[in-house]
């Protein structure tokens, strides 16, 4: 068969340049209008002859159009034409049926009822898509909706269209330009699509039951591939409302099938018994939710091929007689959460039973190779009903009977007498289990949860069991100490036990312990040589710990509040844990002294531990530490270590400091205002942070610069200590681009100007005592020509010598001049004399507030970044680089003007300043972005529509809410 990509054609009819556009673009507009036409294809002759016979179909009213079509055909258009004559057809109000064309009475599209002889032989053809049209192709629209389908008698009205489809764009050379090639190939217009069988077989291999209905509805084709039996093999009607009927069909459809699930459904009884008797081959049946009556449970025998069964939440019979399941092929059987009074159960092949959370009093059970049994939570079991079913499976090897509390050490005696191979026991919610005198060599999973009756000489009949791998004894309230020397055991548990006080395990293979909620737990000892992670948190009362495990990596013992200091001795070399990687000991309150001494050790972590006073690390492998509220730290030594970051700012009490780290780059020590000895040899150290160091002075400032010759960023603010030598050591850091000597009593910055040559940011903060011709070197001596950053933020400086700064430093970026009290104008314009001293004259065509936007004429002025934060009254600047200006709280700012063509954001927060100002001002900004004028008692938040029309380029404006 072919499958005929085509257009559903909607809306008005369009004009000729309309119809032009190419076929991609049709086909993004209108990509749900398409649909299927699938046609015969027994030759190539008969495809010329419906090409033939099409148009001669056509009414009268088609006459015009037609004439079109054998008008293009002359002229080449062959991959057209079949387009041109469906719609032709369907404009006159005909269809098209199975690639012939009928003239109809309708104009709505409606698809034939008819099926013809060559739509049947389509079925066993493989399929092939034809394209219908390049993409390029012109493509005509129609007044009216029509529907081109699949001539199926039911696909007409299903409402239901889930084909793909395959789209081709009939040539790859075609150039796009509307134009079509006049010799197209048999390849540039048909494509072939491999659908045989055998491969849409394997296709619908990976689709559910769902999308296997969905795809039957495409082509018979397709139905009969969804529709194999292979898909069916299990019938899944759980929760489903099916009929009697329904399901006969479906069994009569499908005799085959291997699984059925019938859980939940209505009459599931009647469904159940027509399986029963139907599905020959039924292998496995699921069954729940329901009343199962005695005649299914006898038919059960003609399923000779069933190997699992599943009834959950049923009732079995009346509930009054006893309920046989005999069969001979069983392996697999589950009765959980039934209601039955007597079970009897005759498997010879039975493996596996699971009988969970059922209430019967009583159970037979003639099984001789059933391997698991569980039993668990059926609480009606008596003692002795529990021993006669379970001794009756001698090659039982997992059984779970938890939470059957009649289950006493008696019966635990007879099964390990009768079940040698018992592998798995849970005997948890057990509370008359106390394991005495009972042995069970082959166990190697024991769990034993919340059972009362297990104390300390339980473990004794524990030892027994040497080929034991893994042991769980939760909520054992009773137990007070475990001592286990077993050579298997891989996993221990112990969780909320009480009274539990004692561990001490020598088990080579352990690589799980898990103790937590132990709150008298107060010794451990474990040797292993597979143990790789100890987490032992919370344990308030531990107060010793010996490890030898070799292969030991992490460990965490958080909020063991009583550790002492002796437990360093267990983490440092020689202590047991040769690989120890990471150890953390968060609030771990009772270590003062913390001393290790570890050629592994990578992480540590002593968060929280507020009573330590000295550090002792000599870990070479070291690469992180956290000393958060470690406030009480007074001696801190690190030599050597692998840190390539370290803060010590959050211990204020630090005094005395070693550190021998050749990996380290970023020191801080930022807060440590008692630090008076440190001891720092970094050779990589490039950022130093000794803020607040009131305490260290100039022999350490020589002797840190002197180890540390990389360093790129010193930061030294209020450091009183720091004179004159130990500016002069700064001459060794060649490298230095960043210094901060804020808040310090410096008179003279004559050893800055000498030593650091490459200096690029200098920072001055609140340096009071600095003389008005200290910074004259920078201006009339051409010192630190790198510099671009300057900060004299609230500093004494007078007006001129800021002024002679300004004029004569060009190459500065970025100046703060922030609370400068002598500072009251700042004028850099064209009325101003600073400006005067620049060469730019008043009137003069070198700077124009009419051309503002034009290059200024004016020496190479690099500042970008101006902060004057002071009592300022008249601002006039002419900057032509600067884009960020902050003249914020300047109360008594009444004057300003500004000649800034790249200005961007400016700062006018709390300014006694007025609108129409403000509005002179912004408008020779062409580039301002950000403009801030909160808390302007004078500009009115109204009126902020003003400020955007004078100055158009402004994206953000940010004003108080209440209207001036």
């Amino acid at each position: 068969m072919r499958i005929w990509c085509l257009l559903c054609f909607i809306g008005d009819e369009e004009d000729d340049n309309q119809r032009e556009r190419t076929m991609e673009e049709r086909f993004l507009a209108n990509a749900d209008g398409f649909e299927v036409n699938i046609v015969s294809d027994d030759d190539d002759d008969r495809e010329e002859r419906e090409e033939e016979e099409a148009p001669s179909a056509v009414a009268g009213a088609a006459e015009d159009q037609l004439s079109l079509t054998i008008s293009r055909r002359r002229q080449g258009e062959e991959t057209s034409l079949l387009f041109e004559e469906m719609v032709s057809a369907m404009r006159c109000g005909g269809n098209w049926d199975d690639a012939t064309w009928r003239p109809s009475n309708s104009c709505e599209g409606e698809a034939s009822a008819s099926t013809s002889t060559a739509a049947d032989d389509s079925y066993h053809k493989r399929a092939r898509v034809y394209s219908g049209l390049n993409e390029s192709m012109p493509c005509p629209s129609t007044g009216r909706d029509y529907n081109i389908n699949q001539s199926s008698p039911n696909s007409s009205n299903n409402g239901i269209f889930d084909q793909n489809f395959i789209l081709n764009d009939g040539s790859a050379e075609n150039p796009g330009n509307g134009e079509i090639d006049e010799n197209p190939s048999t390849e540039d217009s048909e494509i072939q699509m491999d659908l045989t069988d055998d491969l849409l077989h394997m296709v619908f291999s990976f689709l559910d039951h769902g999308n296997l209905c969905h795809a039957a509805i495409v082509c018979r084709q397709w139905k009969a591939a969804s529709t194999h039996e292979d898909f069916w093999r299990c019938l899944n009607f759980e929760n489903r409302n099916i009929s009697i009927e329904q399901f006969e069909d479906m069994c009569h459809r499908y005799p085959n099938a291997t699984e059925v699930n019938l859980s939940g459904t209505r009459n599931m009884h009647l469904l159940v018994m027509r399986a029963v008797s139907s599905l020959r081959n039924l292998e496995a049946l699921t069954l729940g939710r329901g009343q199962l009556g005695d005649a299914f449970f006898h038919a059960l025998v003609e399923c000779s091929m069933l190997r699992s069964l599943d009834v959950n939440e049923a009732i079995l019979g009346n509930g009054v007689q006893e309920i046989p399941i005999n069969h001979d092929r069983l392996c697999d059987l589950k009765v959980t959460k039934c209601r039955v009074m007597r079970l009897s159960i005759r498997c010879p092949q039975l493996k596996s039973l699971s009988l969970k959370r059922s209430n019967m009093a009583q159970v037979a059970l003639n099984c001789p190779l059933l391997n698991l049994l569980d039993i668990s939570s059926c609480h009606k079991l008596t003692d002795a009903a529990i021993r006669s079913a379970v001794i009756s499976c001698p090659q039982l090897e997992s059984l779970d009977m938890s939470n059957c509390s009649c289950v006493s050490d008696e019966t635990l005696r007879e099964i390990a007498h009768s079940c040698a191979n018992l592998h798995v026991l849970n005997s948890s919610y057990c509370p008359n289990i106390s394991l005495e005198s009972v042995r069970l060599p082959m166990l190697t999973v024991l769990k034993l949860d919340n059972c009362e009756g297990i104390t300390s000489a339980s473990m004794a009949a524990i030892a027994h069991s040497y080929m034991l791998e893994d042991l769980e004894l939760d909520n054992c309230h009773m137990l007070t100490s475990v001592s286990l020397d077993l050579p298997r055991l891989q996993k221990i548990r112990l969780v909320h036990c009480r009274k539990f006080a004692d561990l001490n395990v020598q088990c080579s293979m352990l690589s799980s312990v898990m103790v937590s909620n132990c709150t008298a737990l107060h010794r451990i000892s474990i040797s292993s040589n597979s143990l790789q992670k100890l987490a032992l948190q919370k344990q308030e009362n531990l107060t010793m710990l010996a490890l030898q495990c070799q292969c030991l990596l992490e460990v965490d013992l958080t909020d063991c509040a009583s550790l002492t200091n002796s437990i360093c001795n267990v983490f440092s070399d020689g202590g047991g844990c040769p690989m120890l990687k990471s150890l953390v000991l968060d609030n771990c309150e009772s270590l003062t002294a913390v001393q290790l001494s570890s050629t592994s050790l990578d992480s540590l972590s002593l968060v929280g531990c507020r009573a330590i006073t000295t550090l002792d690390l000599a870990c070479p492998c070291l690469q992180k530490i956290c000393l958060d509220g470690c406030d009480h730290l007074e001696r801190a030594s690190f030599c050597p270590a692998a840190l390539r970051s370290l803060n010590l700012g959050i211990c204020p009490k630090l005094n005395t400091l070693r550190i021998d780290a050749p990996c380290m780059v970023s020191l801080e020590l930022k807060g440590c205002g008692v630090l008076s000895e440190a001891s720092i040899n970094c050779p990589l150290l490039t950022s130093l942070d000794a803020s607040f160091c009131s305490q260290l002075k100039d022999d350490f400032l020589s002797a840190t610069t002197a180890s540390c010759p990389l360093i790129e960023s010193l930061i030294l603010m209020s450091c009183p200590s720091i004179g004159s030598d130990g500016l002069f050591s700064l001459r060794c850091l060649l490298n230095l681009a960043t210094l901060d000597l804020s808040y310090t009593f410096l008179t003279n910055l004559q050893p800055v100007f000498e030593s650091c040559l490459q200096l690029k940011v200098l920072k001055l903060q609140a340096c009071k005592y600095l003389a008005d011709t200290s910074l004259e070197p920078l201006y009339k001596e051409s010192a630190l020509q790198g510099l671009r950053d300057l900060d004299l933020s609230y500093g004494t400086l007078c007006q001129s010598a800021i002024e002679e700064l300004l004029a004569y430093c060009t190459h500065l970026t970025h100046v703060s001049l922030n609370g400068c009290i002598n500072m009251h104008d700042l004028n850099w314009g064209s009325t101003g004399v600073g400006f005067e001293s620049l060469g730019v004259h008043s009137g003069s065509s070198m700077f124009s507030f009419e051309n503002i936007n034009e290059p200024i004429e004016q020496p190479n002025r690099l500042l970008q970044n101006l902060n004057c934060v002071a009592n300022l009254k008249e601002v006039d600047l002419a900057c032509y680089n600067l884009s960020f200006l902050n003249l914020s709280n300047c109360c008594s700012l009444e004057v300003l003007k500004l000649g800034c063509p790249k200005l961007t954001s400016l700062f006018l927060q709390s300014c006694n300043i007025e609108e129409e100002t403000v509005e002179t001002a912004i408008s020779q900004c062409s580039m301002l972005e950000t403009l801030d004028v909160r808390f302007c008692p004078k500009i009115c938040s109204m009126n902020m529509g003003g400020l955007r029309a004078i100055c158009p380029s402004l994206k953000r404006i940010y004003s108080s809410l209440t209207p001036a």
